[in-house]
């Protein structure tokens, strides 16, 4: 019998789980066993795995699952250098050069185990079968907003936190925005169109800001896009690739401009691919913002985990997209499983 072991996160600020109550009965009625580990954070409480027939094993207890076991997290494991002997499904980040993904797979390599990478599970069209990324844009947008408005009171932008609901998120923005007495400032989206942009522009538009929308189309001519430093706020919604045009250059922290506050939400600025040159690290949940020039202010903000702000919704959305992959788990040589195993397959070769 196929056996879905959920961890517990051990990331900071990590509440979200890739699979609910719901999800986990339909596994069971299917002849999946499902164990899930108890979880100290967790947005969604343990009883309702319980209820739904779920093993409940400790917290953390995951090294010691049966070796058949297929591991089930989304946030990176543990940094202690381990062998990992078991299959695991997690958010990887470890395909496209980055020096902690080479340790990953080192340590996979050293065990015998296999990493099935949430960000490769696709379909038969290369397409992701799941993704975060509506709720970052949202999440995004409101930290982007939240670095305005303390630019109007002369600071930078406080720590940031879980909200127990989109709704809660929402009227707490706006009584910190009515709070600044000001106008609400006009921002603009580029990557309008997909997941992310479309999170971005709806907190956007509940926030009562203009918002201009752009994507491929507006983008095609490769820039310069004197445009972005026109608004307030510009939210970055494009992976960085090759071939990505410059949005913000670096001079722009010196240029005339309205621009105030970035929102990287893509959040690669390691990549020599970045469309915005004014920053080069991520931010934090305690320090949001980077402030990058100082008269007129000009602040970055580049959390990797957004959608752990909103952890109920976020889990939930995403759960409903990849059940249908989880659902095929007895079958790890072909379609989604298949594909993300092949793509293992090479770059652990490669380390």
């Amino acid at each position: 019998m196929t056996h879905l072991w959920v961890r517990a996160e051990q990331r900071a600020n990590e509440e979200r789980v890739g699979l609910t109550p719901e999800g986990a009965a339909d596994l069971i009625a299917a002849g999946i066993e499902v164990t899930v580990e108890d979880s100290a954070v967790r947005a969604i409480a343990i009883d309702g795995y319980r209820a739904a027939g779920c093993a409940i094993a400790p917290e953390n207890a995951w090294p010691e699952a049966p070796r058949d076991a297929i591991v089930f997290g989304l946030k990176e494991l543990p940094e202690d250098g381990t062998p990992l002997v078991h299959r695991h499904i997690l958010f990887g980040h470890a395909y496209k050069g980055q020096p902690d993904g080479q340790i990953l797979l080192k340590r996979f390599r050293a065990g015998g185990g296999t990493l099935y990478d949430l960000e490769y599970l696709v379909d038969e069209e290369g397409r992701r079968v799941a993704a975060f990324g509506y709720w970052a844009g949202f999440a995004g947008a409101a930290v982007a907003l939240r670095c305005w408005a303390a630019q109007q009171a002369g600071g930078i932008c406080p720590p940031v936190a879980t909200h127990p609901s989109a709704q809660h998120l929402k009227e707490d923005l706006e009584d910190l925005l009515s709070a600044t007495g000001k106008s609400r400032p006009e921002a603009i989206v580029i990557g309008a169109l997909g997941r992310v942009g479309t999170g971005a522009a709806d907190l956007c538009d509940a926030m009562g800001v203009a918002t201009t929308r752009w994507d491929m189309a507006e983008t095609a001519n490769g820039g310069p896009f004197p445009e972005v430093l026109d608004h307030a706020i510009f939210l970055n919604c494009i992976l960085a690739r090759p071939g990505t045009p410059v949005f913000v250059p670096a001079t722009a922290r010196t240029a005339p401009r309205r621009l105030t506050v970035i929102g990287d939400i893509a959040c690669d600025p390691t990549s020599d691919f970045s469309p915005i040159k004014v920053y080069d690290r991520t931010t934090t949940w305690d320090a949001p913002a980077l402030r990058v020039h100082d008269a007129p202010p000009l602040d970055v903000t580049a959390i990797d985990n957004l959608p752990s702000m909103l952890p109920v919704e976020s889990s939930e959305d995403y759960a409903a997209q990849l059940l249908p992959s989880l659902l095929q788990l007895g079958d790890l040589t072909s379609g989604v499983w298949g594909r993300a195993k092949a793509d293992f397959d090479v770059h652990v070769r490669e380390v």
